[in-house]
């Protein structure tokens, strides 16, 4: 009996450390991690690293299942294969070459998925282009991207834009604008070149090129490279009980495509086999209404969508859906509980990242205790990033990190405190860099900071951390602002 009390005792103990110090959950965190970047190493190293080549496993397993839903027209897993393909000849036939990006200034469309996929297999990227530019703006994504082609919209804002800009982006960047409703019936929908493209190509090249666009500057380009897409596969599966499947999650998102959180939500759901459905754009009239129609289990939301569902009148229909988890960013904390509590919606996915991606966090939320933070590390995260993820002092006149005026060094807060986040970095090759950009690349890094030769990155986000792990945003400074609680 005193034995069997003891193995007793030192159950309970380990239970109460582990909800003390959330341990299993870091390790759980830890190995999904490993295992994805262990899986992207060995793709890499047998050339097959593209996430086209995913896409196809789901392909031949899900054949006839839905893979893409829109108001427009509902795609399997075959139809949007053949689509992707038929995009690829053409893409092919207008002289495009391995490496290259083509631009798209594209509304949330179906479209827009078949000419990401068709890019991938034939070793190319789109660039995506916030719809809403014009002018100067515009034409500066364009140049950045160094496209050769850009897809237009056809909706009838997105084409008056453009046309303002037609001299300068034929003329002056000598790219070819081609309407997104260009007639592919004559081309085939057979997998281009043997797939002999899709092999062998680099991590670092982009999956997608994604903008980030500031108040004192031009907006910068940034890769969300394969390598990081191919990764965040695993990561998300093994995060979210993700179920693929013609019984599993559908996932909804009509939050734009060019923006990184549901573009990268999207195109993660469906080359794992998970179907998404794609609504044109936010509104609160159509919203649930599309994810009913849908069946969608997950919807995608940035900034204050959340508070714009909220601010609608209750309805019978609140709780008319399958929706088992919402993920995105932004979520308010003053809504969060709110928010579940009326729409019956029991989990929440906030995560906390850049388009730079070097700094992320992730809250898989099913309860009160991480209700409203960014994300949380237990005990062995706290530990093992104690000298990775710091937060230091701002200057207030400046706007500078703090240097102490005696040792020149920068001042470093409490974690409780909080302050800008700076990521320690091995070298300048950890950060990919702006594209086609090195001196806003060279802003990012912070030189002899808390010694010399040590080597930082600036995150341009103030957070703080509470003594039990729990992490919450502060303020995005810097040369971007947020709208709407979105990084722009």
């Amino acid at each position: 009996m005193t034995l069997l009390a003891a193995a007793a005792g030192g159950v309970t103990l380990a239970k109460y450390l582990d909800a003390k110090f959330h341990i299993s959950k870091d390790v759980r965190s830890l190995l999904t991690l490993r295992k994805g970047m262990k899986e992207y190493e060995r793709a890499a190293a047998q050339g097959v690293g593209n996430v086209w080549l995913v896409f196809l496993e789901a392909v031949a397993q899900y054949p006839d299942m839905v893979c893409l839903w829109t108001r427009e027209g509902v795609y399997t897993y075959r139809d949007v294969l053949a689509q992707a393909n038929r995009w690829a000849h053409f893409f092919l036939s207008k002289g495009v070459q391995k490496g290259d990006l083509v631009a798209v200034y594209l509304t949330n469309r179906a479209e827009f998925i078949f000419v990401w996929l068709g890019l991938w297999s034939i070793g190319c990227a789109p660039a995506a282009i916030n719809y809403n530019l014009a002018g100067d703006a515009l034409v500066h994504c364009l140049k950045v991207s160094g496209a050769k082609i850009v897809l237009v919209d056809d909706d009838d804002e997105c084409r008056v834009r453009m046309e303002e800009s037609r001299g300068v982006v034929e003329d002056t960047l000598g790219m070819e604008l081609i309407p997104i409703e260009t007639d592919l019936s004559s081309f085939p929908t057979t997998i281009a070149d043997d797939n002999k493209r899709a092999f062998n190509m680099s991590g670092e090249f982009p999956a997608i090129l994604l903008y980030t666009s500031g108040t004192t500057g031009m907006p910068k380009g940034c890769a969300f490279t394969m390598s990081r897409l191919y990764t965040t596969l695993g990561l998300r599966a093994g995060s979210m009980d993700e179920q693929s499947g013609p019984d599993g999650d559908i996932w909804y998102s009509c939050m734009p495509l060019y923006h990184g959180t549901s573009a990268i939500a999207m195109i993660a759901a469906i080359v794992k086999g998970v179907g998404i459905a794609l609504g044109k754009k936010f509104s609160v009239r159509g919203f649930w209404r599309d994810v009913r129609d849908s069946n969608a289990t997950v919807f995608v939301y940035v900034g204050e969508a959340a508070r714009y569902l909220m601010a609608a009148p209750p309805s019978p229909q609140d709780r008319d859906h399958r929706v088992r988890c919402m993920y995105g960013n932004g979520l308010r904390p003053d809504i969060w509980e709110r928010f579940r509590e009326r729409f019956g919606v029991p989990e929440v996915g906030e995560f906390f990242n850049s388009t730079e991606g070097i700094f992320g966090l992730f809250n898989y939320n099913k309860g009160p205790f991480t209700a409203g933070s960014v994300g949380h590390h237990g005990l062995i995260m706290r530990m093992i990033m104690h000298n990775t993820f710091v937060p230091v002092a701002i200057d207030p006149e400046t706007g500078d990190v703090l240097r102490d005026r005696k040792t020149g060094f920068v001042v470093r807060n409490p974690y409780e405190v909080g302050g800008e986040m700076l990521v320690n970095i091995p070298n300048e090759e950890a950060f990919q860099g702006y594209w086609r950009n090195a001196d806003a690349t060279n802003k990012k890094y912070l030189k002899d900071v808390f010694k010399k030769g040590d080597l930082w990155y600036r995150s341009g986000d103030a957070l703080r951390r509470q003594s039990d792990g729990r992490w919450y945003f502060l303020d995005r400074l810097g040369d971007t602002f947020r709208w709407k609680s979105e990084n722009v």
